[in-house]
């Protein structure tokens, strides 16, 4: 995957669904959900390709962090979390996902 500088987050999920990443990731209270596919993953099945963190700076709450993610059995596709109070993805399970490293 080529390393990108993006501004906003549609750009970011548009580049990266023309690159293959087609796949909505969500984090439940056990595990990560593949929300078209309906596959549920480990964070140990999963890889962080690519982040990208958006920074609002008029209003931290509006701070979002998208990664590019790679299941263990191919599936590609990326995952929005919120830092805001009201998000709606289970932060530990995210954290527990391995980066790659190049």
């Amino acid at each position: 995957m080529e390393t990108h500088q993006f501004n906003s987050l549609f750009v970011t999920m548009n580049t990266l669904t023309r690159e293959g990443y087609t796949e909505d990731f969500k984090a439940g209270e056990v595990k990560i959900k593949a929300l078209y596919s309906k596959h549920e993953y480990q964070p140990k099945d999963l890889l962080i390709i690519e982040s990208y963190h958006f920074d609002k700076i008029t209003n931290p709450e509006n701070d979002m962090q998208l990664f590019a993610i790679k299941a263990n059995d191919g599936i590609k596709g990326s995952l929005v979390m919120s830092y805001g109070a009201k998000h709606l993805q289970n932060m530990d399970l995210i954290k527990q996902i391995k980066e790659r490293s190049d």
